[in-house]
């Protein structure tokens, strides 16, 4: 199987509290459906955890107007061990989640009615497409940008999943080899440098940037591409300014934005293709296993880690329960991987969690 990329699964998020950060992350981004919650050791990310296993709680959350979830990432082994600086724009790794709505001013409407912390007002990126931007309670930053194809419109949220992220690089042509050539980004929406309006009310957003933002050509035929939609990666690059590297210090799974989840078919073909590009798996669970249990679903995962530091998941999901009080679960590797009938993507509203 040739290997394909079908979107982005998720955003790893690192909290100090996985409970109430759900909890937070439901009421407010509407990020209530349940894929799977497990308490586990995290024993193969070592490379990536000072050489040591890591006892975690971890939820996948989604949310019905579509788009990519959270994976929202507890350290309980060990104290999460938070950023002791405040991140800049520009510095290096994850530094804004970017999230869908096909109403803009009404999010925006509705998240000052509930008093969150918006770093603005509405604007436009290079290409006038309307976004704002926020923090968290947690000072992780948001963006909430114009995507007019969500998955379920009647959904009472005002905004959907993840449709990409803001990546600080070092190296411009250096990330790209990631973005472009591995991950398939491959149609360049703009391409800008200077000091931009629309980030004036981000932290270091004052400064000269490189600015990219990067889409697939391609229409993703993957079992959830329907629900995943379509997505962007921006690539931001300070020309006047060192920037500094968010996780220097840390381990994956402290508190940020920890990966970028892609879901994948044909893990096999993906490790002879990166490794061939210089930047081989660092975590590979189909080398040992055959599937890799993850509570009731299963699948195999890598990793790969970008020329500024961002780590990169690939998942190729094998199983997961569909309806599970009535024991229905989807094999993939007896069904195959053609897109998912959207009425089967619509039962995922019953693993809805409500406060």
């Amino acid at each position: 199987m040739p290997d394909k990329i079908n979107g982005i699964q998720q955003l790893g998020v690192g909290v100090e509290n996985v409970h109430e950060a759900w909890k937070w992350y439901r009421e407010h981004f509407s990020m209530d459906i349940r894929m799977f919650e497990e308490e586990a050791t995290a024993e193969l990310m070592l490379v990536h955890t000072d050489g040591k296993p890591r006892a975690r709680h971890a939820v996948l959350a989604l949310n019905m107007r579509g788009g990519g979830g959270f994976e929202i990432w507890q350290h309980t082994g060990k104290k999460p061990e938070s950023c002791n600086f405040e991140i800049q724009l520009g510095d290096l790794g994850i530094n804004i989640g970017k999230i869908k709505t096909d109403n803009v001013e009404a999010a925006f409407n509705k998240f000052t009615k509930s008093g969150l912390n918006l770093l603005g007002s509405v604007n436009q990126d290079p290409v006038n497409n309307d976004h704002f931007y926020m923090k968290d309670i947690y000072g992780n930053m948001w963006e909430v940008k114009n995507e007019k194809e969500v998955f379920r419109k009647k959904e009472k949220s005002v905004s959907g999943g993840i449709l990409g992220a803001v990546i600080g690089v070092k190296n411009m042509e250096e990330s790209l080899k990631i973005y472009q050539d591995v991950i398939k980004y491959d149609q360049i929406v703009y391409d800008k440098t200077g000091v931009f309006d629309d980030f004036k009310g981000i932290p270091g957003g004052n400064h000269t940037f490189r600015r990219m933002l990067l889409k697939h050509s391609d229409v993703k035929d993957g079992a959830f591409s329907p629900f995943f939609g379509p997505s962007v990666i921006e690539l931001v690059q300070v020309l006047d300014r060192e920037p500094k590297n968010i996780y220097e210090g840390r381990i994956w799974g402290d508190p940020g934005f920890i990966h970028l989840c892609f879901d994948i078919n044909g893990i096999d073909k993906m490790r002879e293709k990166v490794k061939e590009m210089g930047y081989p798996f660092t975590v590979d669970s189909a080398r040992d296993l055959e599937t890799f249990d993850m509570g009731k679903a299963a699948g195999s995962f890598a990793y790969i880690q970008a020329p500024e530091g961002t780590l990169i998941e690939f998942v190729e999901t094998h199983k997961i329960p569909l309806l599970q009080k009535l024991g229905w679960y989807l094999d993939f590797r007896k069904r195959g991987n053609h897109p998912l009938p959207n009425w089967m993507l619509k039962l995922f509203k019953y693993k809805r969690v409500k406060n």
